[in-house]
């Protein structure tokens, strides 16, 4: 059997060059507005709004996605290209989570966070509203090249342990943090670099602490409220909290 390649002739690479523009466009449009709804309203969908779609029976992540779209202005049902930026980016970025299944993670479980401040550090948990929207894993990038986030959502109140830093938020154990954290891979003597005391309010070091493989875990921090915060209220509920070592970092400006 013969094969065939017929050749890029220059309209082809043109048209190419064209769609692969179109994209580009199309990711920083996407990335702007998400951006402007995270930072500045992201609990503006309302349950009312919500449940008055899914009683004709679409789903609660198409029904965010509908909302999301008209608060962006967009005509999804006339406007060619806007209906095409729904299909290719809402329907596969929103995502109704399950709070139980977060609720069940070992340290939502089993660590505790009281509310107490020490300095400039305050630990607390916040919480997101029922529809509040949230970053919840890494971007995903398709193979046309395509950058879609992943938004989710909950659909009641969902509470999470934060440090707060000057009143800002500065460390979180949210879904984002669980579903973007690799524990699988750690083994032996592991080394991690602050964030909140061993990534996440101690997150990675408390996951990680619980496997047989991993024998010792330093922790180097620069922040001496927060690593006084951890050892005091955090640490302690550790099962291996022996495996944990948490070292306070120096650093020297070179003139």
């Amino acid at each position: 059997m013969s094969v065939y390649f017929k050749p890029r002739t220059d309209e082809d690479l043109e048209s190419n060059s064209v769609i692969k523009n179109e994209i580009i466009k199309d990711n920083y449009k996407i990335i702007a507005l998400l951006s402007n709804y995270l930072n500045h309203a992201p609990d503006f969908i309302e349950k009312e709004e919500i449940d008055e779609l899914v009683r004709y029976g679409v789903s609660y992540e198409h029904a965010f996605g509908v909302l999301l779209s008209a608060a962006f202005g967009l005509d999804i049902v006339d406007n060619v290209d806007e209906k095409d930026l729904f299909n290719n980016y809402f329907q596969k970025m929103i995502y109704k989570l399950d709070a139980n299944e977060y609720a069940n993670n070992p340290y939502y479980k089993n660590i505790k966070i009281p509310t107490i401040k020490i300095g400039n550090s305050e630990l607390k948990y916040e919480r997101y509203k029922p529809f509040e929207g949230f970053v919840c894993n890494d971007i995903i990038q398709t193979k046309e090249g395509r950058q879609i986030p992943q938004i989710g959502f909950f659909e009641n109140e969902f509470m999470f342990p934060t440090i707060l830093e000057n009143n800002r938020i500065w460390m979180t154990i949210t879904p984002n943090e669980i579903e973007t954290m690799n524990v699988d891979e750690a083994f032996g003597n592991v080394l991690a670099f602050g964030l909140g005391l061993g990534l996440g309010l101690g997150y990675y070091a408390y996951m990680i602490s619980e496997k047989e493989n991993v024998d010792r875990i330093t922790i180097v921090d620069i922040n001496d409220d927060v690593i006084h915060l951890f050892q005091k209220y955090i640490l302690p509920q550790f099962k291996n909290a022996h495996k944990i070592k948490i070292i306070k970092a120096k650093f020297k400006i070179a003139n």
